[in-house]
């Protein structure tokens, strides 16, 4: 079965300018990410913030170009590719972002707000942009006299469901959700998480779900990318990577995740100092500094990604640390 999305050496980078005190440089916000997602599936980016999630979710929406690697939907590369070709792209892959409040008009009403992709992309007549509308609001979990709101007449939860709502009008196969759930209270978190998970079984929906959240990831992720200072630290199914991490960053973010398990909080440490600037990064190992496994060699020899017992992993001593 061929993926509905892929990343090959995925790579974006950014120009800085010089300032008043010192002189420019690059910015290697995804610096080397490689993943497969296939139909029905979710993939969770976690991290940091810097570690280059939200980055990587412009770049796999297509609304940045790569600095490098390849991406390709349904197996087709997205690179060189312009006009009516690039635009029927963009269609299938859609996004939902983290604040759903900032990313509704609000002077439109929730039908004007579903109807507008329909009309942008001249899908369907006036009464049938309308009933498809009607159609996605009950999809969701909105009541059909809720039509004529507008935004600030709903809850944070019933906003996020009018954004996922949104994304879905033309029918895409990929959504890549930005923190989708980290603006609301977690009593409502989960129904919209279970909203997420019901709609990619009936639909067949693929997700790249970006968060930060470890236990959110617990609930929704088939596969698991832990990302730190734009490079991969790990990857692995999400039942082998809570059940034992091969990366101390990846230990690390479990720690700082609440747990009910005693034994979780006795054995593993929390991260500790801050992320290195991504103007100048490190030599080796860009986790070497907050890391309380390294060695002389993290800090002299970047680790390379490398299979370890079903998880990729980039640590020399994955296998001993894990």
């Amino acid at each position: 079965m061929t993926a509905v999305m892929q990343a090959r050496d995925l790579r974006r980078h950014y120009k800085v300018g010089g300032g008043l005190f010192g002189g420019g440089g690059t910015v290697r916000a995804v610096d080397g990410v490689s993943f497969s997602l296939d139909a029905g599936r979710t993939l969770a980016i976690v991290g940091e913030s810097g570690s280059g999630k939200s980055t990587l979710a412009r770049v796999a929406t297509l609304m940045e170009p790569p600095s490098g690697g390849d991406l390709l939907l349904d197996g087709k590369p997205t690179a060189g590719v312009d006009g009516a070709a690039r635009r029927a792209m963009r269609l299938g892959v859609q996004m939902v972002f983290q604040n759903p409040y900032g990313s509704l008009n609000p002077r439109k009403t929730v039908g004007a707000t579903l109807m507008e992709p329909l009309a942008i992309n001249h899908r369907g007549s006036g009464a049938e942009r309308q009933a498809a509308a009607r159609a996605m609001m009950a999809k969701v979990g909105l009541r059909e006299d809720q039509f004529g709101r507008y935004p600030h007449m709903f809850s944070g939860g019933q906003r996020q469901r009018i954004a996922i709502a949104r994304a879905l009008m033309l029918h895409p196969r990929i959504v890549v959700a930005d923190e989708p759930v980290s603006a609301l209270d977690v009593s409502i978190q989960a129904q919209v998480l279970n909203l997420m998970m019901d709609l990619q079984e009936e639909l067949g929906l693929a997700y790249l779900f970006i968060s930060h959240d470890l236990s959110v990831v617990r609930h929704i992720a088939d596969e698991v990318l832990v990302l730190y200072l734009g490079r991969p630290a790990e990857q692995a199914p999400k039942q082998a990577l809570f059940a034992r991490p091969r990366h101390p960053y990846t230990q690390a973010l479990l720690a700082a995740t609440p747990s009910v398990d005693p034994r979780h909080r006795q054995t593993r440490e929390a991260v500790t100092g801050e992320l290195p600037s991504p103007l100048d990064p490190p030599p080796g190992c860009a986790f070497a500094s907050r890391c309380p496994h390294a060695a002389a060699r993290c800090t002299a020899e970047a680790p390379a990604l490398r299979p370890v017992e079903g998880h990729m992993v980039a640590c020399h001593f994955a296998e001993t640390v894990g």
